[in-house]
C-alpha cells in the first residue's frame, strides 16, 4: 500500500465527513441542554467517554526525518481509549492499542543498508496518558459544533519485539533469544505521542473521529537496528474510531457545549428575567415614594408630610414647619418696615441660623420695594470681656447685612452698628436672658 495514496485517501475521507456530518447536524440539532448553568461545575455534564480505532501503523512520520530502512509498510493497528473531559476545551485521555510496524530497503543500493533488507516490529502494547485539546470549543460564532479539531500530547510507554531480515537472508527474532525469561520477549521504552484529529457529532452519544498521531520512542531500536547515525526512532498511527459518551441521557456532553451561547441562554433564562422585573417594580415603588415626599401642596416651599400648616395661601411666607410668620408692621406715612423679630444668634457666634432666613428674606423684600434704609443693630451677653463682645456684636450686625446686600439691597441702604453688651433686653444673669441678648435688631431710618 503506497504512503501519498493513504494521505489521499484520508483527506477525501475528511472531506466527505464533513460534508454529511455538517448536513446531518443541520437537519436533526440536539439541544446541548437548558439546565446547564455557566457556573454550575462538570457534574452537569456528561464528562466519560470510551472509544475503539483502528488504521495504519508505519516506521515513517509525516515531518520527515531519517529513517534506518528506506521503505515503509503499512501495516494494521488497533486500539482503545478512555477520555475525561475536565472543560469545555480539554480532556485526559488514556490510549492502549496494538499491531506492526514493518519496513524495507528495496530501494537502497543492493537493497540492504546495515546489512539488513527488511525489518518487522511486533507491538505487543503501546499506553499513554495524553492531554486533548478541542480546538473547534473557541469557534463562538456556532450556537453547537458539529465538528470538533483537536490537538494531543502525553507520555507513555512501549513493549515490542523487532525481528530482521539480513541481506544473507539470515533472521533474527527478538523474541527467544534470550533464555527462559520471557519478560525479555518484549522490549520496554518510554514514548512521546503527539497527534492531530478531528471530530464529527453523528449523534448525541457517538462521535466519529479521525487523527495522526506520530510517536518518538526513546530508543533506537524499535526496528531492530542500532544505527550510530541516526536519530532515535519513530513511527506514526492514521486511525478512524468511533466515540460513545457515558453518563446520563438528560445531561448535555461537555466537549460539544458552546460556553459563549450557554451564558447568552442563561441571561435569557425566564426565572432571571421575572427577577429583574420584580426589581424594576420595587424601583419604581420607591421613585413614587420620594415623589410623595416632594408633593407640595399649598405652594409654600414645605413638603406636605412636613407641613403643620397645610393650606397656606399663595405668597405667604412660612417658616420651616410650613406656618404663617408673623405680619409687619408698617408705618404708613414713612413706608419703611419696622417691628421685625430680632435675628438670634448662638454662644460666641455671628453665624445666622436658618430659622431666621424667613425674617431676612422679609426685610429684604421690603427695603427693595421702598428703597428705604435700615440700621442694624448687633448686640452680646455679658460673657467676655467688653472688647470682645463689641467686636463680636459688630460680626453679628455684618452678617445680617451681608446677608440682605446677597439678597439683592444695595449696599447703601444697610447701616450695620456694633453696640456690645449695651442695651440687654433681658437679664445677663440667667441662660435664657443672655440667649435674647445675642441678637440683631433693625429700625428704619
Amino acid at each position: 500500500m503506497n504512503y501519498s495514496t493513504l494521505k489521499k485517501g484520508l483527506a477525501l475521507s475528511f472531506a466527505a465527513l464533513v460534508g454529511a456530518t455538517t448536513l446531518a447536524s443541520a437537519q436533526d440539532s440536539t439541544s446541548t441542554s437548558s439546565s446547564a448553568k455557566v457556573f454550575g461545575g462538570r457534574g452537569q455534564y456528561r464528562t466519560w467517554s470510551v472509544g475503539v480505532n483502528a488504521g495504519v501503523l508505519s516506521p515513517f512520520v509525516v515531518i520527515g526525518g531519517s529513517n534506518d530502512f528506506t521503505n515503509q509498510d503499512l501495516n494494521l493497528g488497533y486500539g482503545i481509549s478512555l477520555k475525561k473531559q475536565l472543560g469545555h476545551a480539554f480532556a485526559l485521555q488514556g490510549n492502549i492499542f496494538r499491531g506492526k510496524i514493518s519496513g524495507t530497503n528495496k530501494d537502497a543500493v543492493n537493497g540492504s543498508q546495515f546489512g539488513l533488507r527488511s525489518f518487522e516490529t511486533e507491538v505487543g502494547y503501546a499506553a499513554d496518558l495524553s492531554g486533548v485539546v478541542n480546538v473547534a470549543t473557541v469557534d463562538f460564532l456556532r450556537r453547537e459544533n458539529a465538528v470538533n479539531f483537536f490537538v494531543s500530547a502525553g507520555y507513555g510507554l512501549i513493549a515490542y519485539a523487532p525481528k530482521t531480515v539480513s541481506t544473507s537472508g539470515a533472521e533474527f527474532d527478538w523474541k527467544g533469544t534470550v533464555g527462559e525469561d520471557r519478560d525479555k520477549d518484549y522490549v520496554k521504552e518510554a514514548y512521546i505521542p503527539v497527534g492531530v484529529g478531528v471530530k464529527f457529532k453523528v449523534s448525541d452519544r457517538v462521535a466519529f473521529n479521525l487523527g495522526y498521531t506520530m510517536s518518538f520512542v526513546d530508543a533506537d531500536n524499535l526496528d531492530g537496528v542500532y544505527a550510530k547515525a541516526t536519530t532515535k526512532d519513530k513511527f506514526s498511527y492514521g486511525y478512524a474510531g468511533l466515540e460513545f459518551s457515558l453518563g446520563s441521557k438528560s445531561k448535555p456532553d461537555l466537549q460539544w457545549v458552546n460556553p459563549l451561547a450557554l451564558m447568552y441562554d442563561e441571561l435569557k433564562d425566564p426565572s432571571l428575567r421575572q427577577e429583574v422585573e420584580a426589581l424594576k417594580n420595587r424601583v419604581s415603588n420607591v421613585e413614587r415614594s420620594i415623589e410623595d415626599l416632594k408633593k407640595d401642596t399649598d405652594g409654600d416651599g414645605v413638603a406636605d408630610q412636613f407641613d403643620k400648616c397645610p393650606g397656606t395661601p399663595a405668597g405667604t411666607a412660612v417658616d420651616g414647619s410650613g406656618c404663617p410668620l408673623p405680619k409687619m408692621q408698617v408705618d404708613s406715612v414713612a413706608g419703611t418696615a419696622t417691628g421685625y423679630e430680632p435675628i438670634q444668634f448662638e454662644f460666641n457666634s455671628s453665624v445666622l441660623k436658618t430659622e431666621s432666613y424667613p425674617i431676612l428674606d422679609a426685610l429684604s423684600s421690603r427695603l427693595r420695594e421702598n428703597n428705604s434704609k435700615v440700621t442694624l443693630k448687633g448686640y452680646a451677653s455679658s460673657e467676655g470681656t467688653a472688647a470682645y463682645n463689641m467686636k463680636l456684636s459688630k460680626d453679628r450686625a455684618n452678617s445680617v447685612k451681608t446677608y440682605l446686600v446677597n439678597s439683592g439691597v444695595n449696599a447703601s441702604q444697610v447701616a450695620a452698628r456694633g453696640y456690645g453688651e449695651a442695651n440687654p433686653i433681658a437679664s445677663n444673669d440667667t441662660e435664657e436672658g443672655r440667649i435674647q441678648n445675642r441678637r440683631v435688631e433693625s429700625s428704619s431710618n
